[in-house]
């Protein structure tokens, strides 16, 4: 194996991080500034001088690379610059390309062709997969998949998997139930106040807000929902049902909100939608995770938020 090859296989084997997106942009970035300025490289150099984050980490950058090796699609909307611990990535990866440049074998192009198939890996990936057991129920079934996202997300650099999951899969669950094109669907990073919306989705006069940790602001929206005349609902993972309530207590909210379990929630629609028998439960999951995986792709940059379902 190429020596420059064989050292990146070892680098991210030792730091997985390397090969999500944050990982991925900041190998990405240096390659390209090592093939355009030459090794060494100073790690020093490569801050911003803020000394928050790597130095041409945005989008537009990391699309240019990718571009010139015929790729299309956004790798990440914001570079990777908001992931965290791309600093420490960065000085790693410098680090090993000097020590290859001092044992002279180092081969950027062959670097580069590496993160590029790294890439397309990614892009090729999916992320929790249903194992439908029959043996056990709905909500045991849905709980896996969350446990699966909340496992990616340790080892994501700060992707909320988590919360992206759940605010989509409320979204599919309400094109299911209303029909597509009912509701609004929109990245999960994409914040209220920059599309003007009441919250994550609207039904009518019913504002939904998903969310994995409650907050004081979460409760400000809420109480700025009642005043302009709108209901909201509190959709939240079952850690996160106290803190609601607490937060929503303290405005004297508690009697004019509605804060439901996310997976009570879909369990619920589950049943509804097999007619209450078991034997269907199966079928309308993969329908509600297959529409989830339409939004996904609509919506976010990610491929391993997508869930894998099997085809039978």
């Amino acid at each position: 194996m190429n020596p420059t090859r064989k050292r990146l296989e070892s680098l991210a084997k030792q730091q997985p991080k390397f090969l999500g997106k944050g990982g991925l942009c900041v190998g990405l970035r240096v390659t390209q500034t090592a093939k355009d300025k030459g090794l060494p490289l100073k790690a020093e150099t490569l801050v911003t001088a803020e000394g928050g984050q790597v130095v041409g980490l945005g989008k537009g950058a990391i699309q240019k690379i990718l571009a010139a090796h015929g790729i299309k699609k956004v790798l990440a909307e914001e570079g990777g610059r908001t992931s965290r611990g791309t600093l420490g990535l960065m000085k790693e990866y410098v680090a090993a390309l000097n020590e290859l440049l001092a044992g002279n074998v180092v081969d950027i192009d062959e670097a580069m062709s590496w993160w590029i198939e790294k890439v397309h890996a990614h892009f090729a990936a999916t992320g929790p997969k249903l194992n439908f057991d029959t043996g056990k129920s709905v909500r045991a079934n849905i709980d896996d998949l969350l446990r699966q996202a909340e496992d990616a997300q340790k080892d994501a650099g700060g992707t909320t998997y988590v919360g992206a999951m759940i605010q989509h899969l409320v979204g599919a669950k309400l094109d299911l139930v209303l029909g597509p094109g009912k509701v609004q669907h929109h990245g999960f990073s994409v914040a209220d106040h920059a599309t003007a919306r009441c919250g994550d989705y609207q039904v009518e006069d019913l504002v939904i807000h998903v969310t994995t940790h409650p907050s004081e602001a979460l409760a400000r929206k809420c109480a700025d929902n009642l005043q302009a005349g709108l209901k909201p609902m509190v959709i939240t993972v079952g850690d996160g049902l106290p803190a609601a309530r607490l937060l929503l207590k303290e405005l004297n909210l508690t009697d004019r909100v509605d804060i439901l379990d996310v997976v009570q929630f879909l369990t619920a629609n589950i049943y509804e939608h097999s007619s209450f028998q078991t034997a269907g439960c199966r079928k309308t999951l993969t329908e509600l995770l297959n529409r989830y995986n339409a939004i996904v792709s609509e919506c976010e940059t990610d491929p391993t938020l997508r869930v894998g379902v099997a085809k039978d």
